[in-house]
């Protein structure tokens, strides 16, 4: 067990929160997951964006360290690079489903 957080960290992993406390990059995320290590433009089709509006969302998740870029000829390709992100979507999708099940048994 970890012990309590201090102010500073929990302050930190706050920042974390609030960036990944958007629809749009979560749905950028969850596309990552799914295809891998697409291009811009095959991460823009995915997610029914336009690459430059993409492009802004991934830039916060290469600057909190979450993605990591490549070149390969003109393309940009994106990459999780933190397994804790993959596990941390899972569970929030986990948790989503539990609760709507719950919801409904107790709305039943």
């Amino acid at each position: 067990m970890r012990p309590l957080l201090s102010e500073g960290k929990a302050e930190d992993l706050a920042r974390v929160f609030e960036v990944l406390a958007s629809g749009t990059r979560l749905r950028i995320l969850h596309a990552l997951v799914l295809k891998g290590d697409p291009c811009m433009s095959d991460l823009a089709d995915a997610v029914g964006m336009k690459p430059q509006a993409v492009s802004n969302q991934l830039r916060r998740l290469v600057d909190l360290g979450i993605l990591d870029t490549r070149r390969h000829g003109s393309h940009v390709h994106y990459r999780i690079v933190d397994p804790c992100v993959v596990k941390l979507l899972h569970h929030g999708l986990c948790l989503r489903e539990e609760t709507q099940a719950r919801h409904h048994l107790d709305a039943g």
